[in-house]
């Protein structure tokens, strides 16, 4: 784990954007995906690297669609939580834990949040340059 943790203090210092520790094992990462701001919340949790960022509200796309998008991508999915707000995340065995896998597990989360969003935003019916909020 301390090989891990060290490779991912210093990936997150290496960001563009606004990447910080949060304690012991747990960053935060914020980044534009979409148009919007993406909070990603990363953590060493059970020999695992796992990472999650809330996508879009409740009620904003079809549930079967995060079925079809969970498709797509490889690496991380969709879910919701109990409130039906979409969460894209993913997981890596800590051994994967290395620059290259960092830059390909976290680009592909960002970008499939950000495609998440853009069509969200293109399928509302009325104009909108914002999403409403989530949590």
């Amino acid at each position: 784990m301390d090989d891990a943790t060290a490779a991912l203090d210093r990936f997150m210092a290496s960001l563009e954007g606004d990447a910080r520790q949060l304690a012991a094992g747990e960053w935060g990462l914020t980044i534009e995906a979409g148009g919007f701001e993406l909070e990603v919340g990363i953590a060493i949790r059970g020999g695992l690297l796992r990472a999650q960022a809330a996508v879009l509200p409740a009620g904003v796309t079809d549930p079967h669609q995060l079925l079809f998008w969970n498709r797509q991508a490889p690496l991380v999915c969709f879910a919701q939580n109990g409130a039906g707000e979409v969460f894209v995340m993913g997981e890596l065995p800590l051994q994967a834990v290395v620059p290259a896998t960092l830059d390909i597990f976290l680009g592909v989360l960002v970008a499939t949040a950000g495609r998440a969003r853009e069509q969200a935003v293109a399928s509302t019916p009325a104009p909108s340059s914002e999403l409403p909020p989530t949590g």
